[in-house]
């Protein structure tokens, strides 16, 4: 007997996007299949963060459609998608400067997970973060502030992961460090959405890559399809 094949983690179709009077997203179609990690694309204002917006909950479609795991949720509101295992980690990594980073992890458990597994997630992984623990987040590196972004998120076990722009304003190595923290959770099997500017940082973790201009995902394939594409003028190194 053939098991049924399982509905993607996130699936868009059709959306549409806009701020004001302004559409920013037109029609997009996007599919995140459990346990994968989907690249998006594409150079600045190509739509992506908007994208990771809707999935998210940040914003609304103006029209089409957003599913998670075979339910339609179009429409879905931020706390409702946090609720579901969505877990965000925004361009400009998203902590909490005037807390600790014991604070910061105490507020991402929440009724997901307690601050003792949080920590323990947090210190394994990033031993930096437990030297730091009474220190104000706002006071350490980008790249231990994107650590304990990244922490924030892995302790809540996330059904999708959602990484916008992790390298901005990092060092290459630390930019490095980062993303193989990534490639250790798509090997957990965690589904993650990504989008990177920086398209050859990324295209040796994905499974799929979705190319985006100007509001449209104009090529969706593998990376290697995906690469063959690429060029520095038209999306960076």
């Amino acid at each position: 007997m053939t098991t049924p094949e399982a509905p993607p983690v996130v699936e868009l179709r059709g959306v549409h996007a806009a701020y004001g009077d302004i559409e920013v997203l037109h029609g997009i179609d996007l599919t995140v299949p459990a346990g994968s990690v989907v690249a998006l694309l594409g150079p600045n204002g190509a739509g992506k963060t908007t994208t990771m917006k809707i999935v998210s909950g940040l914003v609304r479609p103006t029209a089409g459609h957003l599913r998670f795991s075979g339910r339609d949720v179009t429409g879905i509101t931020a706390v409702e998608a946090a609720g579901l295992g969505v877990c965000s980690i925004p361009e400009g990594r998203g902590v909490f400067a005037n807390l600790t980073v014991r604070e910061n992890l105490w507020v991402s458990a929440g009724e997901r997970a307690s601050l003792e597994d949080m920590e323990e997630v947090a210190y394994a992984r990033f031993p930096r973060l437990k030297e730091r623990r009474d220190q104000l987040a706002g006071s350490m590196s980008g790249g231990e502030q994107q650590m304990l972004a990244l922490s924030r998120a892995l302790g809540t076990n996330p059904a999708v992961l959602l990484l916008d722009e992790l390298s901005m304003g990092l060092a290459p190595m630390v930019v490095s460090e980062m993303y193989e923290v990534v490639a250790g959770l798509a090997a957990e099997g965690v589904s993650i959405l990504l989008a990177e500017q920086f398209a050859r940082i990324v295209l040796p973790l994905a499974d799929l890559a979705v190319l985006m201009v100007n509001g449209h995902a104009v090529r969706t394939g593998s990376p290697a399809e995906i690469e063959e594409e690429l060029s520095t003028a038209y999306l960076g190194g």
